[in-house]
């Protein structure tokens, strides 16, 4: 390869990105005489990365005869505009697509085909490019990445997902405005290391946390945090470009997530909506992955569960996959993908059920090509919610029954695992060690593990009891669930719960989580309690986010929430369970039921909390099964 490094590109604002350019050589080390295709990538992480980008990106496409242009994105890395990166709220991430893919296309090496690919953030710059629609961008791969950061992100069911935190201190470490500032880095540093103490010193005040030393950061947080009904800022393209789908180029693209990735949901939703607008073809592949395990190394398990060989992906196959892709759009070549199904989901469940010698589950799973997404033939099914602590199809016939329970936002539900990413506590090093010498991802694992684990909390568990016990063995989780299935019942879509419920509290919180329950086994004496999804809804927001309605102690209201879509074979033996319950921590903020403006609480209460399951008040959970042929 001839590799250029840091060439300075310019904006139309004259601010200037610094852009690495991977090119094929012939044998005497020459650039090559030949015009070729780009592949662009923007990063707000290090383009220099030599696993992430260089060896899975620039070396692959080079090889295939692409040029590869990674750039640092305004305010990173070794790009100009120090103070003008905000996380993802960037407002010129757009603009600065646009520019960059036209720069490429006119530049002397290229044939005037430009595609983008990236993860995560550099899957926003990429729909943030399409926007703005530049007339030499061919193609996309958007990889787990949020369309809308108030719904999935940052504020699910308007609650702040904490992860952002998390990820705030990552993006606060490596930043511009510190750099070279020993004492800066290390009070960020400290506080990452001490995330798990961090997060309990709520409500958050600004000048207050450890993000403080990178102020635009902490600005960010402020919103993340206290903005919680849907206002101008979350309005902007950047933070919400799903509301601008109809201003998004009409090119192909694929859409790609993980039913553990936070963004599964949006990945569905925006293929959904491209495929209605656009002539040209999209494609959308929802696996058995959590936020990074489709790349890298790839594994065919996350958490405690083992999928099989096929779930395994990483690097080498969607290496294939995407130069598949590309070739197809870039060069010409027949290739057969506008030919492929355009939806590709992973089938969990079916395995054996047995813990293997890695001591993970073997649930198995299988792939299956879809026309199209959500399913046609979903049979939409109500589950009704049973005094008892039944699930079933068959409506509950008593009357004035309900169930409660004690909020208490000093002791909350624990987070055993989720679908977080970013979440990052740091280990702390040996003294005497420089941090230098040791890779920075190397010194980080998830505060909560992002991957199905049975739902029992382990001494590590932030906010674990003493002893750790199961999840539904709480006061607080409420627990609901079928018969032993004696058929297997496949569900593949979102899942939606609808509760009558009241408190004694103006303002609380409702969580819901869907469990795969195994049978009992010498393992596991309760049954594997496989999470397969969860969300919250804090009740001020029942009726919309645009406004805030506070609760009448006493009265019964109807709340909905929403969960991320997944994919599940149920299998004979099996139960169908739903835990009902008022906290999910750390992977939501704890209401404190004091009815006080969101992050600006100055106490908390108890609030008594009550769930009705009558005739009149049929809380249920809407699965969608699919039928069996």
């Amino acid at each position: 390869m001839i590799i250029s490094k840091n060439v300075m590109v310019e904006m139309r604002d004259g601010v200037r990105l610094a852009t690495d350019i991977y090119r094929p050589s012939d044998n005497n080390g020459d650039p090559i005489d030949q015009k070729l295709p780009a592949i662009l990538a923007r990063t707000s992480y290090d383009k220099s990365n030599p696993v992430i980008w260089v060896k899975a990106i620039a070396e692959k496409f080079v090889d295939r005869g692409y040029v590869v242009v990674l750039q640092d994105l305004r305010g990173r890395g070794l790009s100009e505009g120090t103070g003008d990166y905000f996380h993802t709220a960037n407002q010129k991430e757009g603009i600065d697509g646009y520019d960059t893919v036209e720069w490429a296309a006119s530049q002397k090496w290229c044939t005037g085909k430009v595609g983008m690919l990236g993860s995560s953030h550099g899957g926003i710059v990429q729909n943030m490019a399409s926007l703005y629609r530049p007339p030499h961008l061919h193609a996309l791969w958007v990889d787990v990445a949020p369309t809308n950061a108030f719904k999935w992100e940052v504020r699910q069911g308007g609650a702040m997902a904490l992860h952002m935190y998390g990820a705030l201190y990552l993006h606060g470490y490596d930043s511009q405005e510190i750099a070279g500032d020993k004492k800066s880095i290390e009070y960020i540093e400290r506080g990452a290391e001490r995330l798990r103490e961090e997060i309990w010193k709520q409500p958050f005040k600004q000048g207050n946390t450890p993000i403080s030393v990178v102020p635009n950061l902490e600005k960010v947080l402020m919103h993340y945090y206290q903005d919680a009904v849907y206002n101008d800022w979350w309005k902007q393209e950047s933070l919400n470009h799903a509301q601008h789908y109809d201003r998004m180029a009409d090119i192909p693209a694929t859409y790609s997530s993980g039913w553990y990735d936070p963004f599964a949901a949006e990945a569905a939703e925006q293929f959904e909506h491209m495929k209605k607008k656009n002539t040209a073809p999209q494609r959308l592949i929802l696996g058995p992955w959590n936020h990074n395990s489709m790349r890298g190394v790839g594994s065919s398990h996350i958490g405690e569960v083992e999928f099989g060989e096929s779930a395994k992906w990483g690097d080498v196959v969607l290496t294939k996959e995407r130069i598949r892709w590309f070739d197809r759009w870039l060069k010409d070549i027949e290739t057969g993908v506008e030919h492929d199904d355009p939806v590709r989901i992973f089938v969990m469940g079916g395995g054996s059920g047995n813990v293997n010698s890695a001591k993970r589950i073997v649930h198995g799973g299988f792939w299956r090509m879809e026309r199209e997404w959500p399913l046609s033939r979903t049979k939409n099914t109500r589950f009704y919610i049973h005094s008892d602590g039944g699930l079933s199809p068959s409506s509950p016939d008593k009357v004035n029954t309900h169930i409660s329970w004690v909020h208490d936002p000093e002791n909350p539900v624990p987070s055993v695992s989720a679908n977080v990413t970013g979440f990052l506590e740091w280990i702390t090093l040996p003294e005497g060690l420089d941090a230098a010498y040791v890779p920075q991802r190397a010194r980080m694992r998830s505060l909560i593990p992002d991957g199905p684990l049975h739902q029992k909390e382990r001494h590590d568990t932030v906010g674990a009891s003493d002893p750790p016990m199961l999840l539904s063995d709480r006061q607080d989780v409420n627990t609901f669930q079928t018969e032993v299935l004696t058929t297997d019942i496949e569900i593949t879509g979102t899942i939606l719960v609808n509760l009558w419920v009241s408190s004694d509290a103006v303002d609380t919180d409702f969580t819901a989580k869907l469990i795969d329950v195994y049978p009992d086994s010498h393992e596991y004496h309760s049954g594997f309690h496989m999470p397969l999804g969860d969300s919250i809804l804090r009740a001020r927001f029942r009726d919309g986010f645009e406004a805030e309605k506070f609760m009448r102690p006493g009265d019964v209201y109807h709340v909905q929430i929403e969960l991320a879509p997944v994919s599940n074979l149920f299998k004979a033996g099996h139960r169908i369970r739903v835990d009902i319950s008022s906290s999910n921590f750390p992977r939501f903020d704890v209401n404190p039921n004091t009815g006080e403006p969101v992050g600006r609480h100055t106490y908390t209460k108890l609030a008594t909390n009550n769930l009705f399951v009558s005739s009149q008040y049929p809380s249920h959970i809407v699965l969608p099964i699919i039928p069996e042929g």
